[in-house]
């Protein structure tokens, strides 16, 4: 914002007071250098006048980078009852302009809890990141956009192209609903504790026109299928979908192909035939 940022006790400080040990069944990894916080807030992009939602806070790293922004407002969602306290002071810090709010993000109603416009900015929890993301594609249409953190390796497989060993379920949903790619990448001696593993930061911009509901669930169904089965050829491995051969027919697509070969948009058109099999079939 334009005004004096307030002054804040450094993040250390922060973890020291609450007693903030990183708990591995939460999936906690912190990330206490505000250069690098603030790159990532960077790379979400203009966030003026927008309804930011950050998940897993923790002690408030992202958070403060996200505040110093022109966003409208941040709406922090933790499930720690000790980032919960240890975030208070800095919501009294940035009146009016943070709300944080104690639960489970799998669980929270993003639409209904942010009005718009919303943006997603966040490093999430390495145990669920992939069960949100998966969410929130579900729902693209109520974001201008999604910069989030995964492991690098998760975060390969979102921007993935076919015929590459990372290209998988993950990539084919993410390229259905958005544009995807990695704008990031966070060395494990960068968090506290460190993981063993890279971090990625992945800028998600969801497409102007998007797949109906139904449409999208039909291709959840077609590739957790094909992915589930990735080594088979398509006939067998969609086989759980009812008639293989036929489905495969009528999209055009040669049943002796794997999954990794197929481009989202043969995906969507199988998943429109689930949705849709008698007007889908008259098509030309």
């Amino acid at each position: 914002m334009s005004e004096a940022s307030p002054t804040l006790p450094p993040l250390r400080a922060v973890i020291a007071a609450a007693g903030l040990a990183a708990r591995k069944a939460l999936g906690q990894h912190f990330l206490l250098d505000l250069n690098l916080t603030g790159r990532i807030a960077r790379a979400a992009g203009d966030l003026t006048g927008r309804h930011v939602i950050e998940i897993g806070p923790g002690p408030g790293g992202l958070t403060r980078s996200l505040l110093a922004t022109e966003a409208a407002d941040v709406t922090a969602i933790e499930l720690d009852p000790r980032c919960v306290a240890a975030l208070a002071p800095l919501a009294e810090a940035y009146p009016g302009r943070l709300r944080i709010v104690p639960g489970d993000a799998l669980k929270a109603d993003l639409p209904a809890l942010v009005p718009a416009p919303r943006a997603i900015v966040a490093n999430l929890p390495y145990n669920v990141g992939t069960a949100l993301l998966v969410r929130w594609l579900g729902e693209a249409s109520a974001y201008e956009s999604l910069t989030l953190m995964f492991q690098e390796e998760v975060a390969e497989r979102i921007v993935a192209a076919p015929g590459r060993e990372a290209y998988g379920r993950l990539a084919v949903l993410a390229a259905v609903v958005a544009e995807a790619r990695i704008v990031l990448r966070i060395p494990p001696a960068a968090f506290t504790p460190p993981p063993k593993v890279w971090s990625a930061v992945v800028r998600i911009v969801p497409h102007r026109e998007q797949p109906a509901p139904a449409l999208f669930r039909a291709v959840e169904r077609v590739t957790a299928a094909a992915f589930g089965q990735r080594r088979k050829m398509l006939k067998r491995a969609l086989a759980p979908l009812g008639d293989a051969a036929s489905l495969l027919d009528r999209a055009g697509i040669d049943p002796t192909r794997r999954a990794e070969t197929l481009a989202p948009a043969e995906f969507l058109r199988l998943a429109a035939l689930l949705v849709e099999p008698e007007s889908a079939s008259e098509q030309p």
